[in-house]
């Protein structure tokens, strides 16, 4: 019987070229390159490692979005994975965290009744285009799974029942242990995504496309009129102002400029 991986993945705008409507305050996405969402990338590269390890394991990409986000897909099953599913409907389209996890969940109880269970679910903390982390834990939560935050490093037992993480925290860290099945997002720390093989660019693509009514959700719980949530408002922070050099020519005379200029503006 197969180890069953999900990896739920999202594609992104590409923040590094986006912009935002100063009239509008909403982000421009007409002509911007999506992309794998980064701490995706790193889940769906934790869930290889692990079938790099063993013999049996399967991994399934679920994503949420238009018909071009099967894209993503594309990118995973090159890099190794086995088989995606995308969920596009306009029913589920402006979804915040909370609807967007009512249809994850929907998904991911639809591929458990063809499949059978799953063992382990991975996601990324957040994604670039919102930094919420909401949706990991959400899904965790409605799947009435354990769940941990923010995986810097990842082991899984031999007898692949449990697996030890360590969750980062601002000022340490965490070490847990996790009876399996769990959810866990991950962050870039904890590994680097490899790149596509040439053999899964080529090859055959096992691509799915479900729709609302495939998925069986609640159309009360999905979509933009049932999300709790909108954003008012998206902005470019003003840039910081510059801030003062020391100079000198050795490291006292540094340290005694330094001490001036702090005496000067009253710090000591």
């Amino acid at each position: 019987m197969a180890f069953n991986i999900i990896v739920c993945a999202k594609q992104v705008p590409d923040t590094n070229v986006i912009k935002i409507n100063p009239k509008t305050g909403t982000l421009i996405r007409d002509g911007v390159p999506s992309i794998l969402n980064h701490d995706d990338a790193n889940a769906l590269e934790e869930a290889l490692m692990i079938k790099d390890k063993f013999d049996d394991v399967h991994i399934t990409v679920i994503t949420m979005g238009p018909p071009q986000a099967s894209d993503l897909l594309f990118e995973c099953i090159a890099k190794g994975a086995d088989e995606g599913i995308l969920v596009s409907d306009r029913a589920v389209g402006g979804s915040d965290t909370w609807a967007t996890s009512n249809t994850l969940e929907a998904a991911v109880r639809k591929w458990v009744k063809e499949n059978g269970d799953y063992d382990l679910i991975f996601t990324g903390r957040q994604a670039i285009d919102g930094d919420t982390a909401q949706v990991g834990p959400q899904l965790a939560e409605k799947l009435g799974l354990p769940q941990v935050s923010y995986v810097e490093e990842f082991e899984i037992s031999d007898d692949r029942k449990s697996v030890t993480v360590k969750r980062q925290l601002e000022d340490g860290y965490e070490l847990i242990e996790v009876q399996l099945p769990c959810l866990l997002t991950t962050i870039k720390e904890l590994n680097t995504p490899r790149y596509m093989k040439i053999a899964g660019i080529y090859g055959d693509k096992d691509i799915k496309t479900w729709n609302a009514r495939d998925i069986e959700v609640d159309l009360t719980k999905v979509g933009l009129e049932a999300s709790p949530t909108n954003v008012f408002r998206s902005f470019t922070p003003a840039p910081k102002e510059p801030g003062i050099k020391i100079k000198g020519d050795s490291e006292k005379e540094l340290a005694k400029n330094l001490l001036i200029n702090l005496k000067g503006k009253h710090v000591i």
